[in-house]
């Protein structure tokens, strides 16, 4: 058990519940035009859970060194000694193995694709040595989870799966934006690219503000495409009061309360917005 509780804080399992709750209503508005059994459901969450797995573990292999000279992660896993580099590997590489055949089984399409998946969620962790953009990187690589669910259960795309995505990638990358703003000073300092790094953590506060903006935007246009009752709207209000609430609570002067921004109330959004979608 021990070892697994290791594993499980390696790759912050946790965090699952950001991206998670959006693929599943991406299959639940999916289902308005396809059958879909508990199989699939299934397979969904094996999905997730060993993709964002093999991102993390890549992730973690990858920055090892960065993550051992920045006072705040120097405890990690790999940096502290408590998983040695080949373990992480088999880890990252068994996750990534396993995914591919989950989303094989999924559906064909998805077989084919989730090696494109994969090499999108591991860019990220790449992304941060030469652009500031790589929030954005997260945001696409999280945002890929609807779409994915969509294509594997209708074997189509269209404006739905779009707007779901273009929600999840902003909100994600404003939300690590809000999170790089504690390394903004180490990131500088270390020749790595981010939006606080080159701001400013008051330039990046902006930036993150207007992607949430966008956030909005797109779910707001879902129910131009889809047929949701008052319950969504109801759900999205609600969302864009923690978001406000978030941005308040996180200024440039005062980032002690980061975590419960980057955390807490971004998991209380993803539920709120599978539960709107669920209802309505």
């Amino acid at each position: 058990m021990s070892a697994l509780a290791t594993y499980s804080r390696m790759i912050k399992l946790s965090h699952t519940i950001f991206a998670l709750p959006f693929a599943l209503a991406s299959g639940i508005l999916a289902a308005r035009q396809v059958d879909v059994g508990w199989g699939q459901w299934g397979l969904i969450l094996l999905c997730m859970v060993t993709a964002r797995s093999s991102a993390m573990g890549f992730n973690r292999i990858v920055d090892r060194d960065i993550d051992a000279a920045n006072p705040r992660t120097a405890g990690r896993e790999i940096p502290s000694g408590q998983i040695s580099v080949g373990s992480a590997w088999a880890f990252t590489l068994g996750s990534a193995a396993l995914f591919v055949v989950f989303a094989a089984l999924l559906s064909p399409l998805t077989g084919w694709l989730s090696p494109i998946a994969l090499a999108v969620i591991w860019g990220y962790s790449l992304s941060k040595r030469f652009t500031a953009l790589c929030h954005v990187v997260l945001g696409v690589a999280l945002g890929l989870a609807p779409t994915a669910v969509w294509i594997a259960l209708t074997g189509t795309y269209g404006w739905t799966p779009f707007l779901l995505s273009l929600g999840v990638a902003t909100w994600v990358a404003g939300f690590d934006i809000i999170y790089s703003c504690q390394d903004a000073d180490f990131d500088a300092g270390a020749g790595l690219h981010s939006v606080p790094s080159r701001l400013g953590v008051k330039g990046a506060l902006v930036v993150s503000a207007l992607l949430h903006v966008v956030t909005i935007g797109a779910l707001a246009a879902i129910p131009r495409v889809e047929q949701l009752q008052g319950p969504y709207w109801i759900g999205l209000a609600v969302i864009a009061g923690v978001l406000i609430y978030e941005h308040s609570i996180v200024r440039p002067t005062d980032l002690s309360r980061i975590n419960k921004a980057f955390f807490d109330l971004n998991g209380y959004i993803s539920l709120l917005f599978f539960a709107a979608v669920w209802l309505a």
